[in-house]
């Protein structure tokens, strides 16, 4: 096992991204949280976007989309994603790798509810990255489902979380004469034991 001390200090991959997330979000201005998602299509060709990380359970990493659009399809076909969090403030990134699985129960149900009304309505009327005549007719569809839903809408069945489940995790914090420190945590499959290696920069 790679020797680790300091910012890499601890035995436990996702306690680590929470301490390294909890540091950001006093220094980064904007979306601590922001991770740049990477999938690929039924072709094989590479899509990124950032998304907001919602949640780092003991075991993997949340966040919330619409399942019609094009990250939530991508990731239905293949099952595995990946993204990397990069904070410019503290010269330190985490790239994750992993399989996905759905979040479309209670936790879910729970999450939505927290956002703010607009945000739910916003969730029933955007047909996510499906083509848009314009403005106006989105906030038409906003207006429409407002009247149908009213002030408390439910979660729509077209919207949840996706949680990754990482097979791979790399911790990079920046180094003089670009001589960065990477260290990675990888294991083979979800029920096997983490092996830790230091990578060169």
């Amino acid at each position: 096992m790679a020797e680790r001390g300091g910012i890499f200090a601890g035995d436990d991959p996702f306690a680590l991204a929470q301490a390294w997330l909890s540091e950001a979000e006093v220094s980064e201005p904007n979306d601590p949280n922001a991770i740049a998602l990477s999938t690929v299509d039924a072709d094989g060709l590479p899509n990124v976007r950032m998304v907001l990380l919602k949640e780092i359970e003991a075991d993997a990493f949340v966040f919330y989309t619409n399942y019609g659009s094009a990250k939530a399809r991508e990731i239905e076909g293949a099952g595995k994603a990946a993204f990397v969090l990069h904070w410019k403030s503290l010269h330190r990134q985490i790239r994750v790798r992993g399989v996905t699985e759905r979040e479309d129960g209670a936790k879910a149900d729970a999450y939505y509810a927290s956002r703010s009304l607009k945000s739910r309505l916003g969730a029933w009327a955007s047909d996510q990255s499906q083509p848009l005549d314009n403005r106006t007719t989105l906030m038409a569809e906003v207006a429409k489902v407002t009247a149908t839903h009213g002030t408390n809408p439910k979660r729509p069945p077209f919207w949840g979380g996706i949680r990754i489940r990482p097979l791979e995790i790399e911790f990079w914090a920046d180094g003089a004469f670009r001589l960065h420190d990477r260290f990675q945590w990888r294991r083979v499959d979800l029920d096997s034991a983490w092996a830790i290696n230091r990578l060169n920069p």
